[in-house]
Protein backbone atom coordinates (compact mmCIF):
# COMPACT_ATOMS: atom_id res chain seq x y z
CA UNK A 1 0.00 0.00 0.00
CA UNK A 2 1.00 3.62 -0.48
CA UNK A 3 1.35 6.26 2.17
CA UNK A 4 -1.47 6.13 4.72
CA UNK A 5 -2.56 9.75 5.02
CA UNK A 6 -4.80 9.03 7.99
CA UNK A 7 -1.97 7.47 9.98
CA UNK A 8 0.60 10.15 9.09
CA UNK A 9 -1.74 12.99 10.10
CA UNK A 10 -3.02 11.02 13.12
CA UNK A 11 -6.68 11.41 12.21
CA UNK A 12 -9.38 8.78 11.80
CA UNK A 13 -11.05 7.84 8.54
CA UNK A 14 -13.98 10.14 9.20
CA UNK A 15 -11.72 13.19 9.44
CA UNK A 16 -13.09 16.51 8.24
CA UNK A 17 -11.06 19.17 6.46
CA UNK A 18 -10.88 21.08 9.74
CA UNK A 19 -9.47 17.97 11.43
CA UNK A 20 -6.78 17.74 8.76
CA UNK A 21 -5.81 21.39 9.24
CA UNK A 22 -5.65 21.11 13.02
CA UNK A 23 -3.51 18.01 12.83
CA UNK A 24 -1.16 19.52 10.27
CA UNK A 25 -0.67 22.66 12.42
CA UNK A 26 0.28 20.61 15.43
CA UNK A 27 2.54 18.09 13.68
CA UNK A 28 4.28 20.57 11.40
CA UNK A 29 5.22 22.79 14.33
CA UNK A 30 6.40 19.76 16.33
CA UNK A 31 8.56 18.22 13.59
CA UNK A 32 9.97 21.26 11.84
CA UNK A 33 13.76 20.63 11.50
CA UNK A 34 14.67 23.98 13.07
CA UNK A 35 12.85 22.93 16.23
CA UNK A 36 14.74 19.62 16.36
CA UNK A 37 18.43 20.52 15.93
CA UNK A 38 19.63 17.35 17.69
CA UNK A 39 17.63 14.99 15.45
CA UNK A 40 17.48 17.08 12.30
CA UNK A 41 17.59 14.28 9.69
CA UNK A 42 14.77 12.38 11.35
CA UNK A 43 12.77 15.60 11.72
CA UNK A 44 13.29 16.53 8.06
CA UNK A 45 11.96 13.17 6.89
CA UNK A 46 8.98 13.37 9.22
CA UNK A 47 8.26 16.99 8.29
CA UNK A 48 8.29 16.19 4.57
CA UNK A 49 6.03 13.19 5.14
CA UNK A 50 3.54 15.28 7.12
CA UNK A 51 3.56 17.98 4.44
CA UNK A 52 3.06 15.39 1.70
CA UNK A 53 0.13 13.84 3.53
CA UNK A 54 -1.48 17.23 4.09
CA UNK A 55 -0.85 18.34 0.49
CA UNK A 56 -2.44 15.18 -0.87
CA UNK A 57 -5.34 15.31 1.57
CA UNK A 58 -6.06 18.97 0.95
CA UNK A 59 -5.55 19.21 -2.82
CA UNK A 60 -6.61 15.81 -4.10
CA UNK A 61 -7.68 13.29 -1.54
CA UNK A 62 -10.33 15.32 0.23
CA UNK A 63 -12.22 15.91 -3.02
CA UNK A 64 -11.84 12.26 -3.95
CA UNK A 65 -13.11 11.13 -0.56
CA UNK A 66 -16.23 13.24 -0.90
CA UNK A 67 -17.36 10.51 -3.29
CA UNK A 68 -18.34 7.49 -1.12
CA UNK A 69 -17.34 5.00 -3.82
CA UNK A 70 -13.89 6.51 -4.28
CA UNK A 71 -13.39 6.81 -0.54
CA UNK A 72 -14.07 3.11 -0.21
CA UNK A 73 -11.34 2.49 -2.79
CA UNK A 74 -8.86 4.52 -0.76
CA UNK A 75 -9.86 2.89 2.52
CA UNK A 76 -9.18 -0.52 1.01
CA UNK A 77 -6.20 0.14 -1.26
CA UNK A 78 -4.69 3.39 0.02
CA UNK A 79 -3.07 6.00 -2.20
CA UNK A 80 -2.07 3.48 -4.87
CA UNK A 81 -5.72 2.78 -5.57
CA UNK A 82 -6.10 6.41 -6.62
CA UNK A 83 -2.75 6.85 -8.33
CA UNK A 84 -4.21 7.05 -11.82
CA UNK A 85 -6.35 10.06 -10.92
CA UNK A 86 -4.90 13.52 -11.68
CA UNK A 87 -5.14 16.01 -8.84
CA UNK A 88 -7.67 18.83 -9.08
CA UNK A 89 -6.43 21.64 -11.29
CA UNK A 90 -3.81 19.53 -13.11
CA UNK A 91 -3.84 17.84 -16.49
CA UNK A 92 -2.42 14.43 -17.08
CA UNK A 93 -0.08 14.49 -14.08
CA UNK A 94 -0.35 11.20 -12.23
CA UNK A 95 1.32 9.68 -9.23
CA UNK A 96 1.83 10.58 -5.64
CA UNK A 97 0.11 13.72 -4.37
CA UNK A 98 0.22 15.46 -7.74
CA UNK A 99 3.98 14.98 -8.10
CA UNK A 100 4.97 16.13 -4.62
CA UNK A 101 8.50 17.49 -4.42
CA UNK A 102 10.34 17.51 -1.05
CA UNK A 103 11.09 21.18 -1.54
CA UNK A 104 7.36 21.87 -1.26
CA UNK A 105 7.39 21.03 2.45
CA UNK A 106 8.56 24.46 3.55
CA UNK A 107 6.36 26.13 0.92
CA UNK A 108 3.29 24.42 2.34
CA UNK A 109 4.34 25.43 5.82
CA UNK A 110 4.91 29.06 4.82
CA UNK A 111 1.64 29.28 2.89
CA UNK A 112 -0.32 27.62 5.67
CA UNK A 113 1.11 29.72 8.48
CA UNK A 114 1.72 32.93 6.56
CA UNK A 115 5.10 34.56 7.19
CA UNK A 116 7.16 31.71 8.57
CA UNK A 117 8.76 31.92 12.02
CA UNK A 118 11.59 29.61 10.92
CA UNK A 119 13.65 31.83 8.65
CA UNK A 120 12.26 30.79 5.24
CA UNK A 121 13.33 33.10 2.44
CA UNK A 122 10.86 34.63 0.01
CA UNK A 123 10.71 34.28 -3.74
CA UNK A 124 9.39 37.31 -5.50
CA UNK A 125 7.64 38.48 -2.34
CA UNK A 126 5.11 35.65 -2.52
CA UNK A 127 6.07 33.86 0.67
CA UNK A 128 7.47 30.92 -1.35
CA UNK A 129 10.90 29.62 -0.47
CA UNK A 130 13.64 28.71 -2.90
CA UNK A 131 15.12 25.75 -1.03
CA UNK A 132 14.50 23.46 1.91
CA UNK A 133 16.40 25.06 4.77
CA UNK A 134 17.85 22.12 6.60
CA UNK A 135 21.42 23.13 7.11
CA UNK A 136 21.54 26.05 9.47
CA UNK A 137 20.30 29.51 10.17
CA UNK A 138 19.04 28.46 13.56
CA UNK A 139 15.51 28.68 14.84
CA UNK A 140 13.36 31.67 14.14
CA UNK A 141 15.57 33.57 11.73
CA UNK A 142 14.53 36.52 9.56
CA UNK A 143 11.21 36.50 7.72
CA UNK A 144 10.62 36.69 4.02
CA UNK A 145 7.88 38.89 2.71
CA UNK A 146 4.70 37.16 1.93
CA UNK A 147 1.18 36.07 1.58
CA UNK A 148 -0.47 35.27 4.91
CA UNK A 149 -3.32 33.19 3.44
CA UNK A 150 -5.32 33.65 6.63
CA UNK A 151 -3.31 31.13 8.65
CA UNK A 152 -5.10 30.48 11.95
CA UNK A 153 -2.14 29.97 14.25
CA UNK A 154 -0.06 31.49 16.99
CA UNK A 155 2.15 33.28 14.47
CA UNK A 156 -0.46 35.61 12.98
CA UNK A 157 0.29 38.34 10.47
CA UNK A 158 3.40 40.44 11.00
CA UNK A 159 2.85 43.45 8.79
CA UNK A 160 6.23 44.91 9.58
CA UNK A 161 8.01 41.67 8.61
CA UNK A 162 9.60 41.10 12.02
CA UNK A 163 9.84 37.74 13.75
CA UNK A 164 7.77 36.99 16.86
CA UNK A 165 9.72 38.09 19.89
CA UNK A 166 10.89 35.82 22.65
CA UNK A 167 10.36 37.20 26.16
CA UNK A 168 13.20 37.21 28.71
CA UNK A 169 13.85 33.94 30.56
CA UNK A 170 11.79 33.29 33.67
CA UNK A 171 14.25 32.68 36.51
CA UNK A 172 13.52 30.91 39.77
CA UNK A 173 15.86 30.13 42.66
CA UNK A 174 16.59 26.51 43.47
CA UNK A 175 17.80 26.30 47.10
CA UNK A 176 20.22 23.41 47.68
CA UNK A 177 21.96 22.21 50.80
CA UNK A 178 25.74 21.82 50.84
CA UNK A 179 25.17 18.06 51.10
CA UNK A 180 23.24 18.11 47.79
CA UNK A 181 25.93 20.20 46.11
CA UNK A 182 28.63 17.88 47.49
CA UNK A 183 27.12 14.56 46.36
CA UNK A 184 24.74 15.73 43.63
CA UNK A 185 20.99 15.21 43.58
CA UNK A 186 17.95 14.86 41.33
CA UNK A 187 14.89 17.04 41.80
CA UNK A 188 11.41 16.62 40.37
CA UNK A 189 9.64 19.95 39.86
CA UNK A 190 5.97 20.21 38.93
CA UNK A 191 5.25 23.32 36.87
CA UNK A 192 2.04 24.84 35.57
CA UNK A 193 2.16 27.11 32.55
CA UNK A 194 0.02 28.77 29.88
CA UNK A 195 0.28 27.40 26.35
CA UNK A 196 -1.28 28.28 22.98
CA UNK A 197 -2.88 25.36 21.17
CA UNK A 198 -3.02 24.78 17.40
CA UNK A 199 -6.15 26.92 17.16
CA UNK A 200 -4.55 29.92 18.87
CA UNK A 201 -6.40 29.44 22.16
CA UNK A 202 -4.67 29.66 25.54
CA UNK A 203 -4.91 26.84 28.03
CA UNK A 204 -3.08 25.54 31.09
CA UNK A 205 -0.87 22.48 31.27
CA UNK A 206 1.20 20.88 34.00
CA UNK A 207 4.49 19.08 33.54
CA UNK A 208 7.09 17.37 35.70
CA UNK A 209 10.64 18.62 35.07
CA UNK A 210 13.68 16.62 36.15
CA UNK A 211 16.55 18.74 37.43
CA UNK A 212 19.90 16.99 37.82
CA UNK A 213 22.17 18.87 40.26
CA UNK A 214 25.78 17.84 39.66
CA UNK A 215 28.44 17.56 42.38
CA UNK A 216 30.39 20.78 42.84
CA UNK A 217 27.86 23.16 41.32
CA UNK A 218 28.06 26.63 42.84
CA UNK A 219 25.60 29.31 43.76
CA UNK A 220 24.48 31.07 40.59
CA UNK A 221 24.73 28.01 38.32
CA UNK A 222 21.81 28.05 35.87
CA UNK A 223 19.76 25.11 34.56
CA UNK A 224 17.83 26.07 31.43
CA UNK A 225 14.65 24.46 30.12
CA UNK A 226 14.02 25.98 26.67
CA UNK A 227 10.44 27.04 25.86
CA UNK A 228 9.03 25.79 29.18
CA UNK A 229 7.79 29.19 30.33
CA UNK A 230 4.39 30.74 29.64
CA UNK A 231 3.33 31.13 26.03
CA UNK A 232 1.34 34.05 24.61
CA UNK A 233 -0.39 34.55 21.27
CA UNK A 234 1.98 36.14 18.71
CA UNK A 235 4.92 35.51 21.02
CA UNK A 236 7.42 32.70 21.42
CA UNK A 237 7.38 30.78 24.71
CA UNK A 238 9.83 31.95 27.35
CA UNK A 239 12.69 29.78 28.62
CA UNK A 240 12.48 28.56 32.19
CA UNK A 241 15.70 28.89 34.18
CA UNK A 242 16.48 27.54 37.65
CA UNK A 243 19.32 29.27 39.49
CA UNK A 244 21.24 27.34 42.16
CA UNK A 245 21.21 28.93 45.61
CA UNK A 246 23.10 27.60 48.64
CA UNK A 247 21.32 27.06 51.93
CA UNK A 248 23.29 28.09 55.06
CA UNK A 249 24.99 25.17 56.81
CA UNK A 250 25.37 24.67 60.55
CA UNK A 251 29.06 23.68 60.49
CA UNK A 252 30.58 24.54 57.12
CA UNK A 253 31.02 27.65 55.04
CA UNK A 254 31.91 27.37 51.38
CA UNK A 255 34.70 29.41 49.80
CA UNK A 256 34.92 28.47 46.12
CA UNK A 257 35.93 24.81 46.15
CA UNK A 258 37.11 24.91 49.76
CA UNK A 259 35.17 24.24 52.95
CA UNK A 260 35.80 26.18 56.15
CA UNK A 261 34.86 25.08 59.64
CA UNK A 262 35.93 26.06 63.15
CA UNK A 263 36.80 24.19 66.33
CA UNK A 264 37.48 25.28 69.90
CA UNK A 265 40.27 23.62 71.91
CA UNK A 266 41.42 24.01 75.47
CA UNK A 267 44.72 25.65 76.35
CA UNK A 268 46.13 22.25 77.26
CA UNK A 269 45.07 20.81 73.88
CA UNK A 270 46.44 23.84 72.07
CA UNK A 271 49.83 23.30 73.68
CA UNK A 272 49.99 19.54 74.04
CA UNK A 273 48.26 18.46 70.84
CA UNK A 274 44.89 16.81 70.21
CA UNK A 275 42.69 15.13 67.61
CA UNK A 276 39.47 16.71 66.36
CA UNK A 277 36.68 14.79 64.65
CA UNK A 278 34.97 16.29 61.60
CA UNK A 279 31.62 14.98 60.36
CA UNK A 280 31.94 15.37 56.56
CA UNK A 281 29.16 16.32 54.11
CA UNK A 282 28.99 12.74 52.84
CA UNK A 283 28.53 11.35 56.36
CA UNK A 284 32.08 10.20 57.21
CA UNK A 285 33.73 10.70 60.58
CA UNK A 286 37.08 12.27 59.69
CA UNK A 287 39.71 12.36 62.50
CA UNK A 288 42.25 15.16 62.13
CA UNK A 289 45.38 15.15 64.29
CA UNK A 290 46.74 18.48 65.57
CA UNK A 291 50.42 18.34 66.47
CA UNK A 292 51.46 21.99 66.16
CA UNK A 293 50.99 24.47 68.97
CA UNK A 294 47.70 26.20 68.31
CA UNK A 295 47.65 29.95 68.67
CA UNK A 296 44.46 32.02 68.33
CA UNK A 297 43.49 32.18 64.63
CA UNK A 298 45.58 29.13 63.73
CA UNK A 299 44.34 27.38 60.56
CA UNK A 300 44.94 23.74 59.65
CA UNK A 301 44.48 22.72 56.00
CA UNK A 302 43.35 19.19 55.12
CA UNK A 303 43.94 18.68 51.35
CA UNK A 304 41.24 17.04 49.24
CA UNK A 305 38.43 17.23 51.81
CA UNK A 306 36.64 20.24 50.36
CA UNK A 307 33.91 20.46 47.69
CA UNK A 308 34.10 18.50 44.43
CA UNK A 309 35.35 20.55 41.48
CA UNK A 310 32.47 20.67 38.98
CA UNK A 311 34.61 20.22 35.87
CA UNK A 312 36.85 17.66 37.61
CA UNK A 313 34.44 15.75 39.91
CA UNK A 314 37.16 13.33 41.08
CA UNK A 315 39.17 16.23 42.48
CA UNK A 316 38.18 18.28 45.49
CA UNK A 317 39.16 21.50 47.17
CA UNK A 318 40.58 21.68 50.70
CA UNK A 319 39.09 21.61 54.17
CA UNK A 320 40.26 24.51 56.33
CA UNK A 321 39.87 24.21 60.10
CA UNK A 322 40.14 27.45 62.07
CA UNK A 323 40.90 27.10 65.78
CA UNK A 324 39.82 29.11 68.75
CA UNK A 325 41.75 28.57 72.01
CA UNK A 326 39.69 28.54 75.18
CA UNK A 327 41.75 30.20 77.88
CA UNK A 328 40.87 29.52 81.52
CA UNK A 329 39.76 32.47 83.63
CA UNK A 330 42.16 31.48 86.43
CA UNK A 331 44.74 28.80 87.25
CA UNK A 332 45.61 27.01 90.47
CA UNK A 333 49.22 26.99 91.68
CA UNK A 334 49.64 23.40 90.47
CA UNK A 335 48.29 24.31 87.01
CA UNK A 336 50.60 27.29 86.80
CA UNK A 337 53.57 25.09 87.68
CA UNK A 338 52.60 22.45 85.13
CA UNK A 339 52.15 25.12 82.43
CA UNK A 340 55.54 26.62 83.23
CA UNK A 341 57.20 23.25 82.89
CA UNK A 342 55.58 22.71 79.48
CA UNK A 343 56.56 26.15 78.20
CA UNK A 344 60.09 26.10 79.57
CA UNK A 345 60.66 22.48 78.72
Amino acid sequence: MGLDYYNVLKVDKNATEDDLKKSYRKLAMKWHPDKNPNTKKEAEAKFKQISEAYEASHRKLFQVLSDPQKRAVYDQYGEEGLSDMPPPGSTGNTGRAGGFNPRNAEDIFAEFFGSSPFGFGSAGGQGRSTRFQSDGGGMFGGFGGGNNNGGENIFRTYSDGTAPKKPPPVESKLPCSLEELYSGSTRKMKISRSIVDANGRQSQETEILTIVVKPGWKKGTKIKFPDKGNEQVNQLPADLVFVIDEKPHDFFKRDGNDLITSRRVTLAEAIGGTTVSINTLDGRDLPVGVTDIVSPGFELVVPGEGMPIAKEPRNKGDLKIKFDVQFPTRLTMDQKSALKRVLVG
